[in-house]
């Protein structure tokens, strides 16, 4: 038999998998798979419908027109801004979050099998939910240039500052995502949770209304839902004739967003170690 030398062979030593010396390597190392699942995400979320991505278009048009006749029926005052662009302005920023929300939340839980039965980061897979939303966020967009072309709304100087809302909305839609990711593999009962917490944040939220409408008194406190400065500052970057968003509220926005974050991080690196059996 042909002998093996011993000193040809190589030894190496590594961490267990999911450690946190090596966790935020594995992130970059498995990057692809986050283009991947965005990708995967996409093409199923319209498969088989019949407008295809037009759903992109139809839900932010219905949100619309309803909280347009609400503004008509509830008597609030039309400003320098065709109601229609101005309340889709706002429609922009929310059906991002409460789409990505909801997906981001679920997500875990519809790729069980793959979650645990492959080593992967897990935090891949909220994140991808949440990406995978910025191609609705791109054509709702797309549409609002569509409708301030139609009623010759010329955004100003301002429209050099939407990133920053973009991002803050971003930021907050992951760490929120993530914490719910986590909270429902869990615990199952956050399914029925989640769609309450969207259905009640568009009512607590400036969709059809400003800040401006609230009590002064009541403002700070009001401002403590991360979303008010977030859709006044896509209102106030997007049309020139709005009033600019409190100082207060975007602060809070900026402070909330980064909490999330790291909250969602730290709690979901806490179940990530159980959640192959959990899930």
């Amino acid at each position: 038999m042909p002998q093996v030398d011993a000193g040809s062979w190589e030894y190496e030593i590594v961490l267990q998998r999911g450690e946190s010396t090596t966790y935020w390597t594995d992130l970059w190392r498995y990057r692809e798979l986050l283009f991947f699942f965005a990708w995967r995400d996409t093409l199923i979320r319209y498969k088989q419908t019949a407008i295809g991505i037009g759903w992109a278009l139809v839900r932010p048009a219905a949100a619309m027109a309803v909280f347009v006749g609400f503004r008509k029926i509830a008597g609030l005052p039309s400003g320098q801004v065709p109601e229609v662009v101005f309340v889709f302005a706002a429609i922009v920023p929310w059906q991002f979050f409460s789409t990505a929300l909801t997906e981001a939340a679920n997500s875990l839980v519809t790729y069980s099998n793959l979650v645990s039965k492959v080593y992967f980061p897990r935090l891949l897979v909220p994140v991808a939910a949440v990406a995978t939303t910025l191609v609705d966020m791109v054509i709702t967009l797309v549409l609002l240039a569509v409708l301030m072309a139609w009623y010759r709304v010329v955004p100003g100087w301002q429209i050099i500052v939407l990133p920053l809302f973009v991002v803050l909305v971003v930021g907050f839609s992951i760490g929120a995502g993530i914490l719910l990711a986590a909270l429902t593999a869990k615990y199952r009962d956050f399914r029925y949770v989640v769609p309450f917490v969207v259905q009640c944040g568009l009512f607590l939220s400036p969709v059809a209304f400003t800040l401006s409408s609230i009590p002064e008194r009541w403002r700070t406190l009001y401002s403590l839902n991360p979303l008010v400065g977030i859709i006044e500052g896509f209102r106030w970057s997007i049309l020139s004739g709005d009033a600019p968003p409190s100082d207060a509220a975007v602060l809070l926005s900026g402070s909330i967003t980064l909490f999330s974050i790291a909250v969602g991080i730290w709690y979901f690196r806490r179940v990530e170690r159980s959640l192959a059996d959990v899930i």
